[in-house]
Order: structure tokens, then C-alpha cells, then sequence
């Protein structure tokens, strides 16, 4: 769906609030995302999660999946620290720490829902229960809510250990090309490029991916028969429903703040859609090769 300037600015304009020369500015850069970003094909036609949808995906193919799943989630937390560590205001510092440390292990604290209170510790920190919403900020530590851990939890049952998932030694060179630009462009210390980078990631996790991967699996693990547990997955589908909303306001609330510019933003997206596609492509070919059985 292309973006759209938000009422709230349109309102603000004709109130004399924002300059209508500055607004009109801001309009022409909405389109310019839409026809510069938007349209990049891990956006609008990622062919590894189209196929995965079918169902088609064996146990190899799967296998191979989660390991790689695993080695960006895992590397992201580099990624992660260093655009918390180059952010460019303390609210921005505190934004990529909520990542973070939810990433790590920090459970959700949603004031009054009672979700990061412990009533079955043997489910405390599985992704099925723990909250998509709130904040770090009083939220709850466990080991087991970290993403990775989640990931574990699927590799045990594919018959893969602590160490067969991961380290940067399983990633193939798509995948660790991935992540050696998120840490580059995504947690650069150039806050244009980097803001560039992080509104291009939201956009690709919201364009509907994680809903692929989930049906996939799926269909996996009834055809195999397997108590696969894919809470890894529904849950950041959940989240990614909820930011998918807020792509805007960060959008608008950037482009109004002192020292924005705008090559540099659309370089850092570009760049950083071009990095998350090679993880897919690598994706892509590992599957086809792997259904080759030659002439």
C-alpha cells in the first residue's frame, strides 16, 4: 500500500503550523519513497517467501532456513547496539534499546495486562504468551524469552544443537552479507543514512512476510508430523502489524527535525533493501539447488 501524508499534516499545514512550501516539500518526498523504495522487489515481490507460502518446503530446505534465520537474528544484536550507541538523541538511544533488550530477553511491560507477571514459569518467556506491546521499561528478564532462544526451541526439534545454529560460521555469504550492512548502514554513525536504513527494514517487515513464512511452516509441520513450534515467527508477525502503523509518524517527525537530508535517507534505504534482498536471493538459490537433481 503506498504511503500517504497523514491528515494530521495536512491539518497542521492548513492551521499555518508547518510552512506550506515545507509541506508541499514533504508530499513530493512521500512520493518519492513510494517510487524509490517501495517499489524495491524485496518489498513487492520477495520470491523465496512467495514459494515458501506453498507449503512446498522439505526438511532441508527448512533446516537450512532457520539456521540462517538464526545467524541474522543473532548478528543483529550488533547492529542493534551500534545504532544505539550512534543514535542521535536520547529519545532515539531509548527507541533502539526497547529493541534491544527485548531482543535479548526484556519481556514487554504492559501496564494493568498482568502479561510480564510469572503464572506458569515453565511457559514464562515462550513468545506464545509474553506481550507484543508496551515497553522494556519494568519489564521482566528471562533467558527465555531472547529471540534466539525461541529459534533454538525450533532447531531442537529439526535435530539441531546450541552449536549448529547461530555463529557467523554457519551463515552463507548472502546471509552475512546481510548482516555485515545492517551493521554498517542500519547502525551507522551518519544518523540520515542510518534513519534511511531503519525506515526501509520497517517497511520490509511490515510488507507481509513473516504471514509467508508462517503459512510455510505450517504446512511443514503437518505434512512431517512435527510439534514445530513457530511462535518465533507469529509473534513478530504481531509486531510487525502494530509498527506497520507508526511507519508514518516516524517518517513525518524526521523529515521536520533539524539537520534531515534527504539524498542521504534515500541512499541508506536503498542500500539497506538491497542488503535484506540478498538474504532472500540466497534463500532463493539455496531452495532451487537443492531441488536439482540434474538431468
Amino acid at each position: 500500500m503506498p504511503l500517504t501524508v497523514s491528515q494530521e499534516i495536512r491539518d497542521r499545514a492548513a492551521r499555518g503550523e508547518i510552512d506550506p512550501v515545507a509541506a508541499a516539500a514533504f508530499g513530493n518526498f512521500v512520493e518519492r519513497c513510494n517510487r524509490e523504495l517501495m517499489t524495491h522487489p524485496v518489498i513487492t515481490d520477495n520470491r523465496f517467501c512467495r514459494w515458501f507460502a506453498t507449503g512446498r518446503a522439505d526438511r532441508e530446505v527448512v533446516t537450512h532456513f532457520v539456521v540462517q534465520f538464526s545467524v541474522f537474528s543473532n548478528l543483529f544484536l550488533i547492529a542493534q547496539l551500534l545504532k544505539t550507541i550512534n543514535a542521535g538523541s536520547l529519545e532515539g538511544m531509548r527507541a533502539s534499546k526497547e529493541i534491544l533488550a527485548n531482543e535479548i530477553g526484556v519481556i514487554f511491560n504492559k501496564p494493568g495486562s498482568g502479561e510480564s507477571s510469572v503464572t506458569d514459569p515453565e511457559r514464562d518467556g515462550d513468545p506464545a504468551v509474553v506481550s507484543t506491546e508496551g515497553s522494556v521499561d519494568g519489564g521482566t528478564f528471562r533467558f527465555r524469552a531472547a529471540h534466539f532462544e525461541w529459534l533454538l526451541n525450533m532447531g531442537e526439534v529439526l535435530g539441531l544443537g546450541f552449536n549448529d545454529m547461530g555463529k557467523r560460521r554457519h551463515g552463507s555469504p548472502a546471509t552475512l552479507f546481510f548482516c555485515d550492512q545492517l551493521a554498517a548502514i542500519y547502525g551507522n554513525e551518519d544518523p540520515n543514512l542510518a534513519e534511511g536504513a531503519s525506515f526501509a527494514v520497517e517497511n520490509w517487515a511490515a510488507a507481509g512476510f513473516w504471514k509467508q513464512l508462517v503459512a510455510g511452516l505450517d504446512a511443514f509441520r503437518k505434512r512431517e508430523d512435527l510439534d514445530l513450534p513457530l511462535a518465533f515467527f507469529t509473534w513478530h508477525d504481531k509486531i510487525e502489524d502494530q509498527h506497520a502503523g507508526h511507519v508514518m509518524d516516524e517518517l513525518e517527525e524526521l523529515y521536520f527535525a533539524p539537520g534531515f537530508d534527504e539524498e542521504k535517507f534515500m541512499r541508506g534505504g536503498k542500500l539497506m533493501l538491497d542488503g535484506v534482498e540478498a538474504f532472500w536471493v540466497g534463500l532463493d538459490q539455496h531452495r532451487i539447488a537443492a531441488s536439482w537433481t540434474g538431468d
